[in-house]
């Protein structure tokens, strides 16, 4: 039922005209979400590459049903890479980016064809590129890109996500030597057919995939807020000899600071997930939508600053 209700808020101008002007929303978008522009973006990732932090651009355009809107999404990132590059701030910023955003769900080459040149633009500005995952119906599709994107840009980044029962075989594929994969738990609402469907078990399922990638010869990229989890993850490291250089956590922008503080200060290279752009709104009723258990999540937060 909430989670209907969050869909039909995040199709309704009127609701969306009252959640743009509401003082609390403001302060969870600052929160959140970097701004609408490229400015915006680039003081944000300067204050964070400045505290030691990295940090992983998202473009907000995941709606994308025509080319037109495709090539602008594309047309984003490029000029999002040439800023970063202008403003000194790679190779410790990265973009992400969701192929769907790119015209996936209608034409996945020219969907490919899109993302081969973020890929080349970010080479040659010296950074990478990180494939989003999203639902499960596109994981086939994101894996097959993504293996034709590395014959010519072998650093491009995979999402892998724990909740999903292939996720495990996936990661053994994925464990190779200059492989970066980041491994999350998966925020889409998914059947129980293809997902796990208790806390516990996605838990479970978190720590055997973390296993086979740490113990692999790839860099994983270790995606969780979970305090359990990411004890286990320095305690992983360091049983299969991970030095701080051969892996990193990754975190939201606005959640957990502390934490992403605390990880810097002992060594860790810390990834912070940056959102951006003028679909803010979208972008956070869909985080919601996928889970409503996240309006808990948000409000939390929020309210605790940690």
């Amino acid at each position: 039922m909430l989670r209907t209700v969050i869909l039909a808020a995040a199709r309704s101008s009127r609701v969306e005209r009252l959640v743009e002007t509401a003082p609390f929303t403001r302060d969870v978008v600052r929160r959140f979400v970097a701004g609408t522009t490229n400015d915006d973006a680039l003081r944000v990732t300067r204050q964070l590459v400045d505290d030691g932090l990295a940090v992983s651009l998202d473009h907000l355009g995941e709606d994308t049903v025509t080319p037109e809107q495709a090539t602008a999404v594309r047309d984003a990132y490029l000029n999002l890479l040439t800023d970063l590059s202008g403003a000194g701030l790679t190779p410790p910023a990265e973009v992400s980016v969701k192929l769907s955003a790119l015209g996936q769900k209608f034409d996945e080459q020219l969907a490919y064809e899109h993302a081969r040149a973020i890929c080349a633009a970010a080479a040659e500005a010296g950074t990478t590129v990180t494939l989003d995952m999203e639902d499960h119906t596109t994981t086939d599709s994101t894996l097959d890109i993504l293996v034709k994107l590395r014959s010519d840009h072998p650093s491009t980044g995979a999402v892998l996500q724990a909740y999903l029962r292939r996720t495990e075989a996936d990661c053994r594929e994925l464990a190779g030597a200059g492989s970066r994969v980041r491994l999350c738990k998966g925020a889409y609402k998914e059947p129980e057919s293809v997902a796990f469907q208790s806390a516990q078990d996605v838990d479970k399922s978190y720590v055997r995939c973390m296993n086979i990638l740490l113990s692999g010869e790839g860099y994983p990229m270790l995606a969780t807020h979970d305090p359990r989890l990411i004890a286990i993850g320095e305690d992983r490291a360091r049983w299969f000899d991970r030095t701080p250089a051969e892996f990193e956590f990754q975190l939201l922008y606005g959640v957990r600071p502390e934490e992403q503080s605390r990880l810097v200060s002992e060594g860790y290279t810390v990834r912070v997930y940056v959102p951006y752009g003028t679909d803010w709104y979208g972008y956070l009723m869909r985080r919601l939508a996928e889970r409503p258990a996240n309006v808990a999540f948000f409000a939390r937060a929020l309210v605790g600053r940690r």
